[in-house]
């Protein structure tokens, strides 16, 4: 059964579930990392059009941690994820004197489930102006970091994507870090995961509303995205219950066909989830961008 998810980690469980395993001359390698007992880390490279081909995601590098008692606050959990995810964004984001970064929180701030991104961006440290008034070209301690939550096309009337091209336009960035809401298979990832991948994102994909692309052909500049799993597709929810009790595939895709499933689901406690995983974002792309400051 084909499973809704955008997370690259469980596109690989997938495929192992049809008794397929990628290896690196499929074009997609695995590393995997444990950091340490609550904390792991999976790097999937897709290399190659094979590798594009097999996960269904175009070429790039796609980070996900898994973070153990976040919801139930174990043990400093928040400032050790946030430092471990910092240490594989800087893989990707390198601080230098110059670095000029964008960072955009997509999504809804008055829809819970979708809100990951302006409940970011909101703690992330902007620092543009300062620079503006200092008449400042860069700073060894410091980015020059814009930021930016263009809302959603619904309620302003404007297509975000645009927003976000005119706000690359002034601001010139080297890079842009866009944090959005994603959608999973597995409930349990929505209290414990987040994915890193340079290959841009699609406003609104975990809500099931894709939008123009960003990515560095649209934009014109590299883009981090930064999701965590907030919701889950109805469709994914009736196929995995109705797969654990063994229902034949054929009488699940006609309950599906003949239903209108066009629902997506989330956890009772996502309002901590939304808080706390953005605490940790934030808190990492300070500890990049910041070095000086936040390290």
């Amino acid at each position: 059964m084909k499973y809704r998810t955008d997370l690259a980690v469980e596109g690989i469980e997938n495929l192992s579930e049809t008794g397929v395993k990628p290896k690196e001359k499929d074009g997609i390698i695995i590393d995997k990392a444990e950091i340490d007992q609550d904390i792991k880390v999976t790097t999937i490279d897709i290399v190659n059009p094979k590798g594009e081909l097999i996960l269904g995601k175009p070429c790039g590098r796609y980070v996900t941690m898994e973070v153990k008692g976040v919801i139930e606050e174990k043990d400093d959990i928040i400032h050790r994820a946030a430092k471990a995810l910092a240490v594989e964004l800087s893989k990707l984001v390198k601080h230098h004197y110059y670095l000029k970064v964008l960072v955009v929180g997509l999504g809804n701030e008055k829809v819970t489930p979708d809100s990951l991104g302006p409940n970011t961006v909101s703690k992330v440290k902007i620092t543009s102006h300062l620079f503006k008034i200092f008449d400042c070209e860069g700073d060894e301690e410091m980015s020059n970091v814009s930021g930016l939550a263009p809302g959603v096309t619904a309620t302003t009337g404007m297509e975000t994507a645009e927003l976000i091209e005119k706000a690359v336009d002034m601001t010139k960035p080297d890079v842009v870090i866009a944090i959005d809401a994603l959608a999973a298979r597995n409930i349990d990832r929505v209290s414990t995961t987040i994915q890193i991948s340079d290959t841009g994102i699609s406003p609104g994909a975990g809500m099931g509303n894709m939008r123009k692309q960003l990515n560095e052909e649209t934009l014109g500049t590299k883009v981090i995205a930064i999701g965590v799993p907030t919701v889950i597709d109805s469709k994914t929810v009736i196929m995995e219950a109705m797969e654990q009790i063994r229902v034949p595939e054929n009488q699940v895709s006609s309950y599906l066909a003949d239903r209108d499933f066009d629902m997506v689901v989330t956890s009772t406690d996502i309002d901590i989830v939304i808080k706390y995983f953005s605490d940790i974002i934030a808190k990492a792309i300070n500890i990049t961008l910041h070095p000086g400051i936040y390290s």
